[in-house]
């Protein structure tokens, strides 16, 4: 068993937050995943003023109706676990003060013993971005960089000492510090957004959808890193948005990880081949309740043990 295997935590409307989210937590190390993960969506626009991803007229799905706060959920994971990595995939970042984000995730990271993986991103809501007040959308690239740059100062040692347009620190002390060096992972979706994260991330962290695409943009980024002298190897963790259905599926082509779970695992194993570090899943608004989510990731970590993933 080589590859790492990791399962995002319940945010949505049929959870109990403060009771599932610990639960879960900790029956997913039990069951044997090794990260455990959040997403960000802030608010559901209702009327829609944006498509879903900004694409016209694509419908924002159910469950964005309320997601509780990434960082929060987190926290209630950190005490029901022992070993499993804490991520985010991904946090908006420019919605947050840089400044507070950064100490925010240094000490989840000292309260986790060195778990916290930091997977930021820009996001695509006009709205979001409006009721944050963070920064404007146009800038979000800028913001994004600013963020980057703040957390290194305040993750780094004392005194900090920083200038930017969203944060001034003065030299101050500014503690708890990260556990280790917190591995930051962006999702690079352009040009610019890969020289990003090739000159100042740890790694990649992809929607994986199909193999052949993941494997081109894997070694181009590769490529990338190593035409700009990138000596540090990059990091990379997959997030797969599955369908579980527990019939096979009907249609004629079938989407990457829609169907059962050996539909599920068979795109799994083409996936894993690419080679990428780690994959974990997301069951968006599938299960019912905790029970039933917990139900289905014993089942598909099982199944993907027993294909030798």
């Amino acid at each position: 068993m080589t590859t790492r295997l990791g399962l995002t935590l319940p945010q949505t409307r049929q959870y109990d937050i403060g009771r599932d989210v610990p639960d879960v937590a900790r029956t997913a190390e039990e069951i044997g995943y090794e990260s455990l993960w959040v997403f960000e969506r802030a608010l559901f626009p209702e009327p829609a003023t944006q498509g879903l991803y900004g694409m016209p007229g694509v419908p924002w799905p159910d469950e964005y109706r309320s997601v509780a706060e990434p960082l929060v959920t987190l926290a209630l994971a950190v005490s029901a676990t022992r070993r499993a990595r804490l991520g985010t995939s991904v946090l908006v970042a420019p919605l947050h003060g840089p400044f507070q984000l950064a100490r925010t995730l240094g000490t989840l990271d000292a309260a986790s013993g060195g778990r916290v993986v930091a997977g930021l991103g820009t996001g695509w809501s006009l709205d979001e971005y409006a009721a944050a007040g963070i920064a404007p959308f146009k800038d979000r690239g800028k913001s994004l960089d600013e963020v980057l740059a703040v957390c290194r100062a305040v993750w780094g040692p004392d005194p900090v000492v920083y200038e930017g347009d969203l944060s001034t620190v003065n030299s101050s002390v500014v503690g708890p510090k990260p556990a280790r060096p917190i591995p930051v992972l962006l999702p690079a979706m352009s040009k610019k957004a890969r020289i990003r994260l090739v000159d100042h991330a740890d790694g990649w962290q992809p929607v994986a959808m199909g193999a052949g695409q993941l494997a081109a943009e894997w070694r181009a980024l590769r490529e990338l890193a190593a035409e700009r002298g990138r000596t540090e190897p990059l990091q990379s963790v997959a997030r797969i948005n599955l369908r579980y259905t527990p019939k096979a599926y009907e249609g004629a082509e079938r989407p990457p990880f829609h169907g059962n779970f050996d539909q599920i695992v068979t795109d799994l194993v083409s996936h894993v081949e690419v080679g990428l570090d780690e994959y974990f899943f997301e069951f968006a608004g599938a299960p019912r309740d905790a029970e039933e989510l917990k139900d289905l990731a014993a089942e598909l970590y099982t199944a993907a043990r027993a294909a030798g993933i």
